[in-house]
């Protein structure tokens, strides 16, 4: 096993499919080794079984790391069953799958590191809202989006000197017991 390279990609896969198999998608979220977010993929797959929609989010961070670089990748993923098959622990037995491992090994083989990680579930959340949202967009349905505050009402804005340690008001007037929040902006030259 080699030692975790300096600079690497840090791939959340998530796959589902409702009814298993139903209307199928991915969603992958790729990090890079400091953190920051390089990019959000996600795709509906149509007719599928979960396991098909696993693979396939496992192939998609795959081929972005292959492309993109660095060829360096840690996937997360709360597949079990794929996590168990990529590292050899459990056999591929269904044919379908046979070729989507395939198609993942070669890929695995193309990069200068590659580790596998099973998280449950509830620590894939962002890959798991992404491969709804695939499910949602190709099946028709609106996505659930939670309600939102009501925008708050912008507070007029006011131009101001500050004089003898007081601040007058250069354009506007406010009702005295107003509460204010100043910015201080810089002096114009």
């Amino acid at each position: 096993m080699k030692p975790t390279p300096e600079n690497y990609l840090i791939a959340h896969t998530d796959g589902g499919a409702r009814g298993n198999p139903g209307p199928a998608g991915y969603g992958v979220v790729v990090h890079d080794s400091r953190g920051n977010k390089v990019a959000a993929l996600s795709q509906y797959l149509g007719r599928q079984t979960n396991n098909f929609a696993e693979y396939r989010a496992l192939i998609a961070a795959l081929e972005y790391a292959v492309k993109h670089g660095p060829k360096a990748l840690k996937v997360i993923s709360d597949s079990e069953l794929l996590v168990r098959q990529i590292k050899g622990i459990y056999k591929v037995k269904e044919p379908t799958l046979r070729d989507l491992h395939a198609r993942a090994k070669e890929l695995i083989s193309q990069l200068d590191w590659f580790e596998v990680e099973h998280v449950l579930r509830g620590d894939n959340r962002e890959a798991d809202e992404l491969a709804n949202a695939a499910m949602d967009k190709g099946s028709g349905r609106v996505p659930f989006r939670p309600p939102q505050p009501p925008p708050r009402e912008s507070s007029p804005e006011f131009n101001g000197i500050v004089r003898n340690g007081k601040i007058e008001l250069l354009d506007g007037n406010l009702p005295d017991g107003t509460v204010v929040q100043v910015r201080v902006k810089p002096k114009a030259e």
